[in-house]
């Protein structure tokens, strides 16, 4: 792969401080209340979920241009989930939650979501890693 963009962060832990290289992030992080936290900082699910939604709504509108139909008014929701896996450690679940207007309801918004996670960068990160679910509102 021949990379157009690098981004680079430094984190030190689920209690400290996530630091991007340009200084445009520069969280606290910190365990949520469900996980016996103080929910004093963002989480890694959180800027997941959040990188997700816009890397796929992004995807959306490339391929909803290509087919020349009009998603101005969609957008996505990630429900990034973390939780114990088979093997007793931890592993995620990802949610999509795409909100279509009218034109799109149906089969021609489920197959645009298809095309999106055929193309999403994330999508194709997660593929076959963690389970990953389009649901269309």
């Amino acid at each position: 792969m021949d990379a157009l963009y690098t981004a680079v962060a430094t984190a030190n832990g689920r209690e400290g401080r996530a630091v991007s290289s340009d200084g445009q992030i520069d969280l606290p992080l910190g365990f949520p209340k469900a996980m016996g936290g103080d929910d004093q900082g963002t989480n890694p699910e959180q800027l997941f979920a959040a990188g997700y939604a816009a890397c796929f709504a992004s995807a959306l509108g490339l391929v909803a241009r290509q087919s020349r139909t009009d998603v101005s008014d969609v957008s996505i929701t990630a429900e990034v989930s973390l939780g114990k896996d088979a093997d007793g450690g931890f592993g995620l679940a990802v949610v999509l939650r795409a909100e279509l207007p009218d034109h799109l309801q149906g089969e021609a918004g489920q197959a645009l979501l298809e095309k999106a996670h055929a193309t999403c960068p994330y999508s194709k990160a997660t593929r076959g890693n963690i389970p990953v679910e389009l649901v269309v509102e």
